[in-house]
């Protein structure tokens, strides 16, 4: 019987063994704005497939973008696309290119704290612009109040609020800056990280957020997302029609709308200032940054089995977080184009 038990115990113990090798560890790091979908979708793949496990970072896109070039994950994830210097590093360093794949639409929103004002803002491109520049400084300064009639802003000194990390979040809104205004253009431009011409410095959403609440006359930007879990006021943006829009899951996918026509083979694309009347002016794809070459092809098996469950199943998670869906278009030239990654 001993013999029986200790043959049973070797064999489930063996068993469990193969088991426990079977299971594989995918590391992904980057952009803080997909993180509540990420989080989502990683969890329910998970149970999909229990044998596959993914992890993921939230460090910011230039984080993700600096160690997906390093090659310390498996995957990258930014909110803006990789420029061509990027992709040039990175093909230098490896041999072959980094893909880019749309994941979810979000949108980066103005949240201020102006104490007696409760109204909802409505901020020009120029006002924006202004502000970042350390041009307006006040909050009755006519590029407001116009806007704004009716609200009684008073004459405090304005407080700006940046992020301090690399962050797609950051991308989002400079590029939107740099084609509202030339001054910006020429002064800052875009990227995940500027020279700010004023202001101070948070880290990730939740330090925006922060110093945002605990200052007084605040302005500063965060995700749509996290203004709306955390219940933070934000104002409406004029588009290039000329309507005021409220960031929200319609408005997020009408500036997606005409992107979907036009896509480029690589997916890089800007949909900040889109056209259309009922289009949000600060939208923007996310994208997860995956090399078309693995060494280890079980890896690359379950990252293209995972994009294709993201881009099927997945999207139906998007809306009850706040992220918008991507066009069907879209969908199918990522599919075919996953079929680069080798």
């Amino acid at each position: 019987m001993k013999r029986i038990a200790a043959i049973f115990l070797m064999t489930f113990g063996l068993a469990d063994f193969f088991l426990a090798r079977a299971a594989l560890s995918i590391n992904g790091a980057g952009a803080s704005f997909p993180e509540p979908i990420y989080s989502k979708w990683f969890d329910e793949y998970h149970k999909k497939d229990p044998n596959i496990q993914i992890n993921y970072q939230a460090i910011g896109s230039g984080g993700g973008i600096k160690q997906i070039t390093e090659g310390t994950v498996d995957f990258g994830a930014s909110d803006g696309p990789m420029n061509d210097d990027q992709l040039k590093s990175f093909q230098d360093k490896h041999g072959f290119p980094v893909l880019h794949f749309p994941t979810v639409l979000g949108a980066a929103v103005p949240t201020y704290n102006i104490p007696g004002v409760n109204a909802e803002l409505n901020f020009t491109p120029e006002a924006l612009a202004g502000i970042f520049l350390g041009k307006i400084t006040k909050w009755n300064d006519p590029a407001l109040t116009g806007p704004n009639s009716g609200v009684n802003l008073p004459g405090n000194d304005i407080v700006v609020v940046h992020r301090s990390d690399g962050s797609g979040t950051t991308y989002i809104w400079t590029d939107y800056l740099s084609k509202v205004s030339d001054e910006w253009k020429s002064k800052v431009n875009k990227n995940t990280s500027v020279n700010w011409p004023t202001g101070l410095g948070g880290n990730k959403n939740e330090g925006v957020a922060g110093l945002v609440k605990q200052t007084p006359n605040a302005i500063g930007y965060v995700e749509l997302i996290f203004a709306i879990q955390n219940k933070m006021p934000y104002g409406k943006v004029k588009n290039s029609s000329g309507q005021f829009i409220k960031a929200d899951l319609a408005s997020v996918t009408a500036a997606a709308a005409g992107a979907a026509k036009d896509m480029p083979a690589d997916f890089r694309v800007s949909i900040t200032n889109a056209p259309g009347k009922m289009a949000y002016p600060i939208s923007s794809f996310t994208w997860l940054l995956i090399p078309s070459k693995f060494s280890d092809a079980s890896k690359r098996d379950a990252i293209k089995g995972f994009v294709k469950w993201m881009l099927a199943d997945g999207q139906n998670d998007t809306e009850a977080l706040a992220y918008s869906k991507l066009p069907k278009e879209v969908v199918s030239m990522e599919l075919k184009a996953l079929d680069k990654v080798q």
